[in-house]
Parts: structure tokens; sequence; C-alpha cells
């Protein structure tokens, strides 16, 4: 049997350049150096105080279209293990546009300009599509803002050699390696992947979050850039907080950052403003009170 070659050699194939990486040089670490820096960081910070730029965006591919709001002022207080408020103002004429407090277990988001006030539990996602940054929780804030320590008990580290996409302009693109922590959460009997953080090479700093519930769904995707040295604390000074089931995105800009005052529990207290419609969010829907008690 004879094999015709020929026409090998002319147009059935063709050849595609591929975009090399840029000669940058890469900073090696071992998984427990990367478990010493998260749980390292957990320590240093116990409480932080800040003066933020908010910008904020509502929508994708599910709804189709995407709705950037003007950028407003705001300031986040935390506090460990599991205090936050953050409260936003009005552009311009800096009346409150929203004060939100979570200790851990409840929240509450007093919208003035709606006269509502919101009460329910963390545990419990009642989205709602209408008003997506109604579904805004300080929750969310605070998981994505400071990096949990590795609960040795109840979690497992595992290191994975990863790359990402590193966009140069829109004609240009690259994969760069990273680090990726996969931490493995446990509770009766069963397992799943809670959470990745991603350590960027170049500098050895995390630049990304990814937290997961315990279906496997991605609830939140933070990242994190710009690092600047707080008070002996080198935190990012830009923090992008995408959650993809309700479509919203918060971008906090550090205009001012204070690390670990002491701050007192009356700075984490929200009283239901007079006359407000009170939602509660962990009865039944529809469930509201006008001014009344909760």
């Amino acid at each position: 049997m004879h094999v015709i070659l020929a026409p090998l050699g002319g147009c059935l194939f063709h050849t595609r350049k591929v975009e090399q990486s840029p000669a940058i040089a890469v900073k090696a670490s071992t998984k427990q150096d990367l478990l010493n820096y998260i749980n390292s960081q957990a320590t240093k910070i116990q409480s932080m105080q800040a003066t933020v730029d908010i910008d904020t965006a509502v929508g994708g591919a599910k709804k189709g279209k995407i709705t950037e709001y003007e950028q407003i002022r705001g300031y986040v207080l935390a506090r460990k293990p599991a205090m936050l408020r953050m409260i936003g103002l009005l552009p311009i004429i800096r009346n409150t546009a929203f004060d939100m407090v979570s200790d851990g277990q409840e929240f509450k988001v007093s919208i003035p300009p709606k006269n509502r006030f919101v009460v329910g539990r963390n545990d419990l996602v009642t989205p709602n599509p209408q008003q997506p940054l109604e579904n805004l929780r300080p929750q969310v804030i605070y998981d994505a803002l400071l990096l949990r320590e590795i609960d040795v008990p109840n979690e497992t580290a595992v290191l994975e050699n990863g790359t990402e996409t590193v966009t140069l302009d829109k004609n240009h693109r690259y994969e760069q390696p990273d680090y990726i922590i996969d931490v493995i959460r446990s509770r009766g009997g069963d397992s799943w992947l809670s959470r990745k953080i991603i350590f960027s090479r170049l500098d050895l700093l995390p630049n990304r979050q990814l937290i997961y519930d315990e279906s496997g769904t991605l609830v939140t995707d933070a990242h994190y850039s710009d690092y600047k040295d707080y008070n002996a604390v080198v935190f990012p000074s830009r923090i992008e907080i995408w959650r993809p089931e309700e479509e919203y995105k918060i971008t906090l800009t550090m205009i001012k950052l204070t690390m670990n005052l002491a701050l007192g529990n009356e700075k984490f207290a929200l009283q239901q403003p007079p006359g407000a419609q009170v939602i509660h969010l962990d009865q039944n829907p529809g469930t509201t009170h006008a001014g009344g008690s909760h």
C-alpha cells in the first residue's frame, strides 16, 4: 500500500502563533509558608476602621445588562471575631444611603431613603431579584474583607500550583503561575470545598479569594490589589467583591485605613429609625411592621 503524503504539505493545516509569557521573575513558596501568612494576617488584624469609596454595579449574564451606580463615600468598621458596620453616604448631599451591621449571627440594615429597616439572620438567604442591592449583607463584606485563619480541627488546606490569565490589552493575554490554597471544611462526616485563596507569585500576596457554600456553589469572588502598609500591616487598598448568584459587585477603595483601634460595642449599635417600615427576613415573606417593636 502506498501512502500519498504530498497533499499534507499543502493547505490541510495552518500555524497559529502562541503568545509567550513575558520574562517575569516569579517567587517560590511552600504550603506551610502560605498558611503561616494567612494565619499571621488573621492574628495581626483584630479591628479596622476605614474611609472608603464605594463603587457598585448590578447585573450580568442572567439579567442581560449591567447597571453601574455613581460612586459614593462610605465607612467600614470591623472587629474580630465577626462584628462589622458599613455606612454609605448619598452623593453630594452626604446623607445616609444605608447603614448596616452584623454580629456574625444577625444583621440589621437601615435604608433611610426608602424608610426601611431590614433585620434577619445571616444563615438565611432571601434574595430579592427586583432590588439586588437590598441583598447586600454585612457578613458578605466581612468575609471578603478579612481573610479567616485556617481552622485546623475543622479545615484541611491543600496546595495547588495553578495559573491565572493576565491581560495586557485586548490583543495580548498570557498565563502566569500562581499558588492556590484549597480549604476543605468538614462537619458531621461531610466535607466540601469552602474557599480558594489564590496567591500571586510576583509578590506572594493573596490576590483573590473564592468562597463556596456547602452545595459547591460559588457565592463570593473577591479580588485584592494595590497592597499598602497600614500601621505595619500590609493590606489591599482595593477590594472587589462579586456575588455571582445575585449579580452585584461592590468595590471598596481605601481612602483612609487604621488598624487595631479599640472599637467598643456602641460602634456597632444600629437603632431602628422612628416610623421606619421594619422587614423581618427570617419570618414569612411580606412580614413587615411600621414603626412598632420587632
